[in-house]
């Protein structure tokens, strides 16, 4: 039996704009969860990631409109409250979707946290926006006094921008391989994990940064041992040129071919390049291959009649 890792992206939690509550969120994962249904109707052993950050941003607004009525929410503790939330509607719907179906499964959702180290460069150079915008006088004061790191963004205001380390092993893992091996469905790894670094004694603590989640996805993927890394997104395949009259579409990517096309400028950051690059990622550490789709393209992509395969 092949366990897969899925790692679902925003359009599975927030479909646009107009549908961004809690309830109209558990009607994207609905749909979203009888997608998955479908591979595990068909014999595999599936463990769900998932993204976080417009829930990250919700409550971060939420914070700021609190300020001197309630605590500020540490960033690590966001990240673990939304594990939970979308967790347990990600747990509610499949559970509800395998009754309707007369399947035996069960999900759980495991908190999970991520190991990074503290000496990566990226602790130097913030770079993720989280939150709203600032007026400049508001920023400066953050600055001040929080000790924030702000960036002007295209004359829209100032953000508030956190480190994006890469992820080096995810503390739960063995906790997730027991339980896919037990024959659960887990949910793990959200929003990239909860980012902890460890002292020399060994203890861990969390950090105000954010872990992109599909190279999170493709950490936990390498070490659980799965045999194939699923990550699901808004376009059936990925292309070249997208957007552009001469784009193409492929059903096939060698690592080489991966990276030539990344160093080419075809990805772009924070949309398809850290999804191209978490599938290269897994695939040097020891994994089969891996396969980008949508997520009402998953059955047939696996079945091999679409998605694009990224390949040794």
């Amino acid at each position: 039996m092949k366990t897969i890792v899925v790692a679902i992206g925003g359009n599975s939690l927030i479909k646009d704009e107009e549908h961004r509550s809690v309830a109209d969120q558990y009607v994207a994962v609905v749909e979203t969860a009888g997608h998955i249904a479908d591979l595990i109707e068909r014999g595999f052993r599936v463990v769900i990631t998932h993204g976080n950050g417009p829930q990250v941003g919700f409550i971060l607004l939420r914070s700021e409109h609190s300020r001197g009525i309630l605590h500020e929410v540490p960033l690590d503790s966001i990240g673990a409250d939304t594990q939970g939330a979308i967790g347990y509607q990600i747990q509610q719907a499949m559970q509800n979707e395998f009754r309707r179906r007369g399947l035996k499964q069960s999900v759980a959702t495991v908190v999970t946290q991520t190991l990074v180290d503290q000496h990566d460069p990226a602790f130097q150079k913030p770079s993720k926006p989280i939150g709203q915008f600032y007026k400049k006088a508001e920023a400066e004061d953050r600055m001040r006094v929080e000790k924030w790191s702000m960036v002007e963004d295209a004359g829209r205001g100032w953000r508030r921008v956190v480190p994006s380390p890469k992820p080096a092993r995810v503390i739960e893992a063995d906790v997730i391989r027991h339980l896919v091996e037990g024959g659960y469905v887990v949910v793990g790894a959200g929003g990239g994990g909860i980012p902890v670094v460890q002292d020399e004694h060994g203890n861990l603590r969390g950090v105000a940064a954010v872990i992109d989640k599909d190279l999170a996805s493709a950490a936990l993927a390498k070490e659980i041992g799965a045999d194939l890394l699923v990550i699901s997104t808004a376009v059936e395949k990925v292309c070249l040129n997208f957007g552009k009259p001469n784009q193409k579409t492929l059903d096939r990517m060698t690592v080489g071919e991966a990276k030539q096309y990344m160093a080419e400028g075809h990805f772009k950051p924070g949309s398809m390049l850290p999804k191209v690059q978490a599938c290269v990622q897994f695939i040097e550490e020891g994994g089969t291959e891996a396969l980008i789709t949508s997520p009402e393209a998953l059955p047939d992509a696996l079945a091999g009649k679409t998605g694009t395969r990224v390949v040794r």
